[in-house]
């Protein structure tokens, strides 16, 4: 049986498209795995590249370190009920103008919306707010109504 591919961290970092920096500060954080070996032998496995193609994955749908190191480490409360917020607690919205005086607003974090379902959900807003002027009063005053 032929032993598992290892990997030092330059080679890690290609497979991942990531920094070493950052593979380093996900360790610190304890969402990898420290490196197998110590020092000039400290070597990495497929374990610790699914663990980061996993971060990347949850990062890409909007979920937080905080989240991602909760669902990690089995807590499956992480998805829901959403955490209460605290003094210092970062949010990233996404605003969508529909018209004037019309926006949507999406907390990337508590949606749980991959991008391209964000995308598909903001041009199905669109769609509806331009099907709901096209059926306006003022648009249908020609249609059917007689002549008053």
């Amino acid at each position: 049986m032929d032993p598992l591919p290892t990997y030092g961290i330059d080679a890690l970092c290609t497979l991942v498209e990531l920094p070493a920096r950052t593979v380093r500060y996900y360790i610190q954080m304890g969402l990898v795995d420290r490196p197998d070996g110590l020092n000039r032998g400290a070597h990495y496995t497929t374990r610790h590249v699914e663990q980061l193609l996993t971060i990347k994955k949850w990062q890409a749908a909007g979920l937080s370190l905080e989240r991602i190191r909760d669902l990690l480490h089995g807590d499956a409360t992480a998805l829901s009920p959403p955490r209460p917020k605290v003094p210092g607690t970062i949010e990233v919205w996404s605003r969508l103008q529909v018209a004037p005086g019309i926006e949507l607003h999406v907390e990337v974090g508590e949606a749980h919306l991959s991008p391209e379902q964000l995308r598909m959900l903001f041009r199905q807003v669109m769609r509806a707010h331009q099907e709901t002027q096209n059926d306006s009063p003022s648009n249908n005053h020609d249609k059917g109504h007689g002549d008053e």
